[in-house]
C-alpha cells in the first residue's frame, strides 16, 4: 500500500508548482480543484515522510544500542511510535467516500406514534441545529410542516460548512451516520397514565448536489402548484405558493410550501430533489459495486433502527456500533460528537480490516 505514496508525492510536487502559477488562478473553478486535491494529499505526505524518518531514527537506534545499552529502551519507544504512524498512514491511504467535503439536506419524518412522534422529530431537528450551531455549521430550514402540538410532521434543513474545512472533514462526513429510524422510549404529553410509550421518527441524510452533478431534463419533472397548509401568514394560505414536482423517471416526489413566493418554494424543492437524485444514483453505483467495494464506501449499516433515546433512564444507544451512554439530556442539547464518533471509529476499523 504505501509503494502508492511514492507517485502521490510526485503528484503533490506537481500541484505545489502549478499552485505557483498566476495564470492558473485565472480559472477560478481549476484553482479551486487544484486546492482541494493538494489538501487532500498533503496529510499523507507529511504522516508518510514521518513514518519513513522513524524508520531511520529506529535503524540510528539500533546501532546505537550495540554499543551502550541505554538505547535500547529508546529503540522500543520508537517502535511504538512508528507503530501509530503505520496505522495512521494505512487509514489515510485507504479509499475514502468523494462526497465527505459536501453538505448536506437533512430530512426528519415523524413514524408511527401520531402526536409524539411528531414531538420527537422535533427533539430531533433542535439537536442538530444546535449540533450545527457547536460546530460552526450554518443551517436553513428548506420546508417543514407542524404538527398541532409544535412538534414536526416533516422538515428538511440545509447544513453547510462555513468556508472552507478540513479535507474529508464536511458537513456528510459526520451527518452521514445519522439516516435511519430513530427510536424514543418515554412518557408522552399526551399520556395521562404516565405510561412509556416506544415511537420512532426517521432521519434522512443526503449530500446536497450541485446543479452540474445532476442532470433532471426538462420533460422529467411534473410540477404541481396548490394552497399552503398549516401555520402562516394570510399571503401564505391563500394563494397558489406551494410546489410539488414529481421526477416522473425515478417516482420521487418533493414537495414545499414553506416560502411566500411560488418560485422560492420551486427552488427549495428543486435543491432537496437533486440531493435525492445524487443519492440514488450513489447507491445504485455502490449495489453494482463488488462486496470490497461497498465495504470501503459504506461500512457502518444505516438502515432500520439506528438508535434509542431512552428518557427514564438518561440513555442513548446506538445499536450499529454498541455505543452507550447516560447523557442523553446533553446529547440532545448538542453535544453528540462522542456518539458519532463511535460511528466514525467504528466505519475506519472496518475499512482497514477491508484494505488488508
Amino acid at each position: 500500500m504505501f509503494e502508492a505514496v511514492e507517485e502521490l508525492i510526485g503528484e503533490h510536487a506537481d500541484l505545489e508548482k502549478r499552485l505557483a502559477d498566476p495564470a492558473v488562478h485565472a480559472d477560478q473553478r481549476e484553482a479551486r480543484r487544484l486546492n482541494k486535491r493538494y489538501a487532500e494529499l498533503t496529510p499523507v505526505i507529511t504522516a508518510y515522510r514521518a513514518w519513513k524518518q522513524a524508520g531511520e531514527d529506529i535503524e540510528t537506534a539500533r546501532e546505537l544500542a550495540q554499543d551502550d545499552p541505554d538505547f535500547a529502551d529508546e529503540v522500543k519507544e520508537l517502535e511504538l511510535s512508528r507503530e501509530e504512524l503505520t496505522d495512521r498512514l494505512r487509514l489515510l491511504l485507504v479509499p475514502r467516500d468523494p462526497s465527505d467535503d459536501k453538505d448536506v439536506i437533512l430530512e426528519v419524518k415523524a413514524g408511527e406514534g401520531g402526536e409524539e412522534s411528531a414531538l420527537f422529530a422535533g427533539d430531533l431537528l433542535r439537536m442538530y441545529l444546535r449540533y450545527a450551531e457547536r460546530v460552526g455549521w450554518k443551517t436553513e430550514i428548506l420546508d417543514a410542516n407542524e404538527s398541532d402540538l409544535g412538534g414536526y410532521k416533516d422538515v428538511q434543513v440545509a447544513v453547510k460548512t462555513r468556508g472552507t474545512g478540513e479535507p474529508g472533514q464536511g458537513v456528510w462526513a459526520r451527518l452521514k451516520y445519522e439516516g435511519g429510524v430513530h427510536r424514543v422510549q418515554r412518557v408522552p404529553a399526551t399520556e395521562s397514565q404516565g405510561r412509556i410509550h416506544t415511537s420512532a421518527a426517521g432521519v434522512l441524510v443526503t449530500p446536497e448536489a450541485e446543479e452540474v452533478e445532476v442532470e433532471i431534463g426538462p420533460n422529467d419533472l411534473r410540477i404541481d402548484v396548490y394552497r399552503s397548509s398549516g401555520p402562516g401568514g394570510q399571503s401564505v394560505n391563500t394563494t397558489d405558493s406551494a410546489v410539488r414536482i414529481t421526477h416522473l423517471p425515478t417516482g420521487i416526489v418533493v414537495s414545499c410550501q414553506n416560502e411566500k413566493s411560488q418560485l422560492q418554494n420551486k427552488e427549495q424543492a428543486l435543491r432537496i430533489l437533486r440531493s435525492r437524485l445524487l443519492a440514488a444514483a450513489q447507491e445504485e453505483a455502490e449495489r453494482e459495486a463488488s462486496d470490497a467495494r461497498r465495504s470501503q464506501v459504506r461500512t457502518v449499516d444505516r438502515s432500520e433502527r439506528i438508535r434509542t433515546y431512552n428518557f427514564p433512564e438518561n440513555r442513548i444507544s446506538d445499536h450499529r456500533v454498541g455505543f452507550k451512554a447516560y447523557n442523553l439530556d446533553q446529547v440532545l442539547d448538542g453535544e453528540l460528537d462522542p456518539v458519532i464518533q463511535a460511528c466514525v471509529d467504528a466505519d475506519a476499523a472496518a475499512k482497514l480490516a477491508a484494505a488488508g
